[in-house]
């Protein structure tokens, strides 16, 4: 049974696995990972799950775990600011290992209970065009196509989630 868990330098090995399996990059959509952040180093990382589990002023950050591995993570956004704007209220990504199991559609669900609860009436999500399972998993808990629009990471599908 999967979970939403506060990051936790507890799994900095079964996170690195994750990691690994993406590839280089920081395009794991939903871990809030920066190019400055170390996850590699136990100082580092510790640093970084600290920064992510800290007071959720601007951002709930929650990794999906079962059986001990880390399986993906998931990102609310609680302010619509510029970043909003172009990256969405929510970002989830699944390790390709995990994926067409139900696991991101099960973490989208928990997350809009959340943003309910902090007060949000409206989600805005974004999905790479070419990413027609995030597209159909956001579809799929309701969210309403709004326009295709350009970004510098490329071109983004917009949808809007009413709460």
């Amino acid at each position: 049974m999967p979970e939403l868990i506060v990051p936790t330098p507890r799994l900095h090995r079964a996170w690195l696995d994750a990691h690994a399996e993406w590839g280089p990059g920081l395009h794991e959509d939903g871990f809030g990972l920066l190019p400055t952040d170390d996850v590699y180093s136990t100082a580092g990382f510790a640093a970084w799950t600290a920064r992510l589990s800290g007071p959720p002023e601007r951002a709930t950050c929650r990794w999906i775990v079962e059986d001990g591995q880390v399986r993906g993570g998931i990102a609310l956004r609680h302010e619509f600011d510029d970043y909003v704007q172009w990256a969405g209220h929510i970002g989830f990504g699944i390790r390709p290992s995990a994926r067409r199991r139900g696991l991101a559609g099960w973490a989208l669900g928990e997350m809009l209970r959340e943003a309910r609860g902090i007060g949000l009436n409206r989600v805005l999500l974004v999905c790479a065009t070419n990413n027609l399972a995030s597209a159909r998993t956001i579809e799929r808990l309701g969210g309403v196509f709004e326009e295709v629009r350009d970004t510098a990471f490329g071109p983004v599908r917009r949808y809007w989630i009413d709460l």
